[in-house]
């Protein structure tokens, strides 16, 4: 039995290069469909934080840490890469900077790092210099940056404790960077807001240290997550 031609068909007589043609037309349809939510995918910021045990989350679930809390706030409009590490120095961090640098092409670096300095008394001077070159890194690789200074205690000596802080405002005006002054204020003083060592602030915590870094970043997103700067 001679088999029918579905309707649809009958008239269609093409040739090699109409076929082609036709079917090229389709895919580059289907191209200009599909690419724009790949290109969006791709273009999302990449926020670098570069931080200590304050950003660890130190003793805490991970989960509860701010740097998580940010993550969650910025949902799909950035990829947060939280390269923190308890203990760390500014001389650690400016030894692993630049392989994370290359590796990650962040839009945004949060800075926080010199608390160990602090505590372990060591130069103000040198843990000046290595921040700075973390900047300069961070601003020739097309890098905004935010910088997140901290205090230490007053029994390390007030002459200390003032060099020590003032590496933050010097830095922050240098480099013409925004500064959070102090990334746990509103935190180190309550005693229920910090761990036993009154040295890492607990999990309640974490929300007020975002709410302290939050002002100073949502300007830095305009362009990237526009809709959650303006909050």
């Amino acid at each position: 039995m001679k088999r029918s031609i579905p309707v649809g068909w009958r008239d269609v007589n093409w040739h090699g290069d109409q076929w082609l043609a036709h079917k090229t037309a389709w895919l580059l349809m289907l191209v200009a469909l599909i690419l724009p939510n790949v290109l969006s995918a791709d273009e999302r910021p990449t926020v670098l934080v570069m931080g200590d045990s304050l950003s660890a989350a130190y003793n805490i679930e991970r989960d509860a840490g701010w740097v998580t809390l940010l993550e969650e706030r910025l949902g799909d409009d950035a990829e947060v890469i939280n390269a923190s590490i308890s203990g760390e120095t500014t001389s650690g961090g400016a030894q692993r900077f630049p392989e994370l640098l290359r590796q990650h092409s962040p839009a945004l670096v949060l800075l926080e790092l010199g608390g160990n300095d602090g505590l372990r008394g060591l130069s103000p001077q040198q843990m000046q210099a290595n921040l700075a070159q973390m900047i300069e890194q961070s601003q020739a690789a097309g890098a905004k940056v935010l910088l997140l200074g901290i205090d230490i205690p007053p029994n390390y000596g007030q002459a200390y404790r003032d060099a020590f802080k003032r590496v933050f405002t010097r830095l922050a005006d240098t480099y013409d960077v925004p500064l959070v002054p102090f990334l746990l204020e509103g935190v180190a003083l309550d005693d229920d807001l910090m761990q036993d060592d009154d040295i890492h602030p607990t999990a309640d915590a974490q929300p007020m240290i975002l709410e302290n870094v939050w002002p100073a970043l949502a300007p830095m997103l305009k362009g990237h997550a526009s809709h959650l700067a303006a909050d």
